[in-house]
């Protein structure tokens, strides 16, 4: 590869035949010329074959297997670990890309946090008709026992995770805020890791942002927002245990942030006041990290047949004497329908402009937003509020007349229960596939550490749709992981 006195790439090596088409790519920046820092990778790739690719890649699946880095997917028989395929070409982001989503952000959770303490308070965004009340209180996610309760630091959202994705044009959009348990921070670290195994040639020399200190980043935060009268804090895992379907991460977050991975049974209640069974005795817990849904944590306070969650926490927790991350009841900022309202509640809260814009929703719960969607239907998404994975919904211009038809009785049957947003055309960025590099469509997803203040992971877990032409991301639907590579500068 060399490059043209007008800065735009000659290509000419593994690259040779990658073909964006009109979708705006993340590396070669829909043909335009790349940035400087870009052309540069762009170049050290393009010195490979595909054949030094394809063994790396297979170097890198062996070691992956080896490693036991798996998810879960469940069937209706069974149970089926999996190794998340991992893509061994990087996604990249410029220094001035990553400030723009680093700050929007920040002001996404910190908007959602005033939201949250609103909500379970005074009420005010309510009384102000700016999110209608039956929106909130009706939400299977609201829970009352929070009302009154002084969270420390004000802070409900400790991690968040937001779906971001990129326009035909390069402008960042996001797609949902996963404001309960986001999961996926295992793989950009473990992705990190593999890439400089794998792909050291690639990476050397280059000024990256660093991911190894999310752990450090996250024990710190959590230690932060213990209640006060703690002086050396316990911090906690909470996981459901090895049946569950991120139980990976879990095991590695605990390892990484240096605190002992628990399951209900290794905690009690006691004076209202939390503990760690020891082969020394009871320990005193002070920040718990819970990877476990609200209705599993406690059967005296939700679902009183569960056997995954401690008797008693949440009154500890109403007490002061424990903190819960996330906070309870933040289900309701997770809400696809509560998300359309995201630019007004920064509005609101913050007296800003949202600096990372929402992709046009349509609330079906809504008459106006019902009828634009059915009259729509073959050309838009339509999403459940509550479901994840990519469960549930339809791409319109994907799906044949007999699916919409059948999908639209059952959006009839509950509007409620669905939004529906045009169909973006996602960037994509080159993926090793059977045939050569290939486009595939990406998104990512940054992750945001809050104590008492917001740190966001540099980059994020970038996934990929490994399916030629599909725009679903998802592990559990066939999706991938690519590292994502921030520059320093």
């Amino acid at each position: 590869m060399t490059t043209s006195p007008s800065s735009r790439p000659v290509i000419s090596g593994a690259l040779a035949d990658y073909d964006a088409g009109d979708y705006f790519c993340e590396m070669m920046h829909r043909g335009e010329p790349p940035p400087p820092e870009i052309a540069s990778l762009v170049q050290r790739l393009d010195h490979f074959d595909l054949a030094q690719l394809r063994q790396r890649a297979s170097a890198a699946e062996a070691e992956l297997f080896n490693l036991g880095i798996t998810f879960t997917v469940y069937t209706e028989r069974e149970s089926i670990d999996r190794i998340l395929p991992f893509d061994l070409i990087p996604r990249i982001i410029t220094a001035a890309e990553w400030a723009h989503v680093e700050a929007g952000v920040r002001q996404r959770v910190a908007a959602l946090n005033r939201f949250l303490w609103d909500i379970y308070h005074d009420g005010a965004i309510l009384r102000d008709g700016v999110v209608p009340t039956a929106l909130v209180h009706g939400n299977p996610n609201y829970r009352p026992v929070m009302r009154g309760l002084d969270v420390p630091g004000g802070t409900y959202v400790h991690i968040c995770g937001t779906d971001i994705i990129r326009d035909e044009h390069g402008a960042f959009l996001v797609l949902e805020d996963n404001a309960r348990t986001p999961s996926g921070v295992s793989y950009v670290l473990e992705n990190r890791q593999m890439m400089l195994r794998v792909m050291p040639d690639l990476a050397d020399g280059l000024d990256l942002r660093p991911v190894g200190e999310y752990g450090l980043q996250l024990q710190a935060a959590l230690a932060e927002v213990a209640p006060d009268w703690a002086s050396d804090p316990q911090v906690v895992l909470l996981s459901p245990g090895i049946f569950n379907s991120a139980y990976f991460e879990h095991v590695f977050l605990a390892r990484e942030m240096g605190v002992p991975l628990v399951e209900g049974r290794d905690l009690v209640v006691q004076n209202d006041r939390v503990f760690m069974r020891t082969i020394g005795g009871l320990r005193p817990v002070h920040t718990i990290y819970r990877r476990l849904d609200d209705a599993f944590l406690d059967p005296e306070c939700f679902n009183p047949d569960s056997l995954l969650g401690v008797p008693g926490i949440v009154r500890a927790y109403r007490a002061g004497n424990v903190t819960l991350a996330n906070a309870v009841g933040t289900g309701v900022a997770d809400d696809k329908a509560i998300y359309a309202y995201l630019p007004r509640i920064i509005r609101y809260y913050l007296n800003e402009e949202p600096i990372l814009q929402n992709v046009p929703t349509h609330i079906c719960g809504e008459a106006e937003g019902l009828q634009y969607t059915l009259d729509n239907l073959a050309d838009l998404v339509v999403k459940p509020v509550g479901e994840s994975g990519g469960y549930g919904m339809i791409i319109g211009p994907h799906a044949t007349r007999d699916e919409i038809e059948s999908f639209r009785k059952t959006l009839l049957a509950n509007p409620a229960n669905y939004i529906s947003q045009p169909v973006v055309k996602l960037s994509v960025a080159p993926t090793l596939c059977d045939n050569g590099l290939e486009k595939r469509h990406v998104d990512l997803r940054p992750f945001a550490v809050t104590g008492r203040s917001t740190w966001v992971l540099p980059g994020g877990l970038s996934r990929v749709a490994l399916r030629k032409g599909s725009l679903v991301v998802n592990s559990s639907q066939g999706g991938g992981s690519k590292d994502t590579w921030v520059l320093a500068s």
